[in-house]
């Protein structure tokens, strides 16, 4: 019994050397972990390693593929007019884009803080996210379309216009050929001959619809019977045209109507005297005229074309517009995590400072700011990662004649591997930059993120 105590009471064994209390755990655990994480690398490497890989061998190669031509797809790629553009285009993207939307998204932030219905404010600004870029692009080509009648922009515009500055009442009239009035280089008619007090002209016009003449318009023909009195200078404008094709030209028929609310000048010696417009039934009448010979103009804002908006998507305008169409779907997503950091922020400190007599504007600037200077910075530096990879707006928004104009890095890239160009050696050269402008920006992310966890 006491060799048992004894034999009992040894102390354990020392491990082998080489080997730690627990190291065949650990190495299974490792083990086991590893083969949890492999599918992850597997498909890490085959959709991410391996392209970016292949892409920056390829690049090295000429069009077909076959050819290893070393830095000339590099070269040429800052030689070529088109690929200057869309690097221009992307630095724009890249400095206004991300500026933006990190304004609006911390203006929004602070405004929707102080409303009852804040929740409901920032669902509707966010709905925006959970639309496509496709369709996104699609209604943003249907709403900057040139035709008032189609774009929604172009027809406020057009409405706002109309309303300030009114239009011409008969934008597709024509003088009829032969009938005493001449077409001048500026888009005015005038009467081909000289006309005194006392006399009665008729200007006869055509290319006018009956159904667009304006409400009201009467018949010409009782205005053209009526003779000048003494001392007045009297004419009708009317539509020489009567339905059915009846009539005479040059000639008042019964049943043509007079062109109401037309502007017509009695000129002497370069020099306006007088102006008049017509009435309902086309009639107008020049009294107090001093004796002499005159010309009667009609100016050319009776027969100006109508006002047709904005050209939103023309070279000049097309980037805007569609960094305009971004905005709209990412004004959100700023304002939802730019909200998230401002509601982070200690009150005692907003609270002191009103205390101290600071009003809005000074806290807002000299505490919400600063506080939230780490969370814009992620902000934007996020969407900076998310700008320089645009591509789908670009692509559809853009018409096919101003596609160049608008033209990103990431469009370039496509158009240059797929859409004609068939250069996918230049193409992945383009891709490597593309990636090359990336990476810092993750970089200083992914620092930031652990600064943040320490």
């Amino acid at each position: 019994m006491t060799d048992t105590l004894v034999k009992d009471a040894r102390p354990p064994a020392p491990p082998r050397p080489g080997t730690a209390p627990g190291g065949r755990s650990r190495r299974r655990g490792r083990a086991v972990a590893l083969l949890f994480v492999l599918p992850a690398l597997l498909l890490l490497g085959a959709l991410v390693v391996y392209p970016v890989l292949f892409s920056v061998g390829r690049s090295f190669f000429d069009a077909s593929g076959t050819r290893f031509i070393g830095v000339d797809n590099y070269t040429e790629m800052v030689r070529d007019p088109a690929t200057l553009k869309a690097i221009r285009n992307t630095v724009v993207w890249v400095v206004v884009a991300p500026v933006l939307l990190t304004g609006l998204g911390l203006i929004l932030a602070v405004l929707v803080e102080k409303v009852r219905w804040a929740t409901a404010f920032k669902t509707l600004l966010f709905l925006p996210m959970a639309v496509s870029f496709l369709a996104a692009g699609i209604i943003f080509r249907l709403a900057y379309d040139e035709d008032p009648d189609k774009g929604v922009l172009n027809a406020a515009a057009v409405a706002v216009h109309d309303a300030f500055a009114g239009t011409s009442p008969y934008p597709t009239a024509r003088a009829r050929d032969g009938q005493g009035l001449t077409h001048a280089g500026d888009g005015s008619y005038r009467t081909a001959r000289t006309v005194s007090p006392g006399d009665t002209v008729t200007l006869p016009f055509v290319g006018v619809l009956p159904k667009d003449l304006p409400a009201g318009t009467k018949r010409a023909g009782a205005a053209a019977a009526r003779g000048a009195a003494p001392g007045e200078l009297r004419g009708v404008a009317y539509l020489d045209f009567a339905p059915g094709g009846k009539g005479a030209p040059g000639q008042v028929d019964a049943e043509e109507r007079g062109l109401p609310g037309m502007t017509v000048r009695a000129v002497q010696d370069g020099r306006t005297a007088a102006t008049a417009t017509t009435a309902p039934d086309g009639s107008f009448a020049f009294t107090g005229l001093d004796p002499g010979r005159y010309t009667l103009t009609l100016p050319a804002a009776n027969f100006a074309p109508p006002y047709d908006g904005i050209s939103w998507l023309g070279p000049a305008l097309v980037t805007p517009a569609i960094i305009g169409a971004y905005l709209w779907i990412w004004t959100g997503f700023a304002m939802v995590l730019i909200g998230a950091g401002l509601a982070t922020l200690p009150r005692d400190a907003l609270e002191a400072a009103r205390m101290d007599g600071a009003n809005e504007w000074q806290i807002f600037r000299r505490i919400t700011v600063p506080l939230l200077a780490p969370v814009l910075t992620v902000v934007f530096v996020t969407l900076v990662i998310n700008v320089l990879k645009v591509f789908d707006l670009v692509y559809i928004i853009a018409p096919g004649p101003v596609q160049e104009d608008a033209t990103v890095l990431a469009t370039q890239m496509w158009l240059v591997s797929f859409g004609g160009g068939n250069d996918q050696g230049m193409g992945s050269a383009l891709g490597v930059l593309l990636l090359l402008l990336v990476v810092p920006a993750m970089v200083f992310n992914v620092r930031r993120f652990r600064r943040s966890q320490r």
